[in-house]
């Protein structure tokens, strides 16, 4: 019955059925690369599209995932000091290595090696959000209280 998913995105359905979630993948005729491209093809707000970013630790160059709201910019000393490391942006093969997926479609599960996850304290006010599935036009709906639980990570201002 279900059409059949490129190999990125299952590998996230198959993630969201082993954690005990029902959310379905969907892959989009169109791309949703950014923030904007999402809520456009999805027909949402922009600001319930959860953006999975990937950050390096100076200290220990381990990879940190800050999970925002679409429009929000991650505040990269701000949040490095709440956290207790300094944040620098993860260049394309960093974030492959480490998750397992390219820029512009990492999901906030599913990964290649467990991340330190933070989650922006703007997404809880959503009764729906959504999130990237692997490929720049693949998504998946879910709640907040969803994604704290599916990634254990810890809320935080972001902005």
């Amino acid at each position: 019955m279900s059409q059949s998913l490129s190999a990125s995105a299952q590998k996230v359905q198959n993630a969201l059925s082993t954690l005990g979630f029902p959310c379905q993948v969907l892959e989009l005729p169109q791309i949703t690369r950014s923030a904007a491209e999402a809520a456009q093809a999805i027909g949402c707000r922009v600001e319930q599209i959860a953006k999975s970013l990937v950050f390096k630790g100076q200290q220990v160059g381990a990879p940190i995932l800050i999970i925002a709201s679409g429009p929000n910019r991650v505040k990269e000393k701000s949040v490095g000091e709440l956290i207790g490391d300094f944040l620098e942006k993860a260049d394309a093969d960093f974030v492959r290595k480490h998750t397992g997926f390219a820029i512009g479609g990492v999901p906030p599960i599913g990964h290649q090696e467990k991340l330190a996850v933070f989650i922006d304290e703007d997404l809880l006010q959503y009764e729906e959000i959504w999130a990237a599935a692997g490929t720049p036009n693949a998504v998946f709906r879910l709640t907040p209280a969803d994604l704290v639980t599916m990634t254990g990570g810890k809320v935080i201002r972001v902005t």
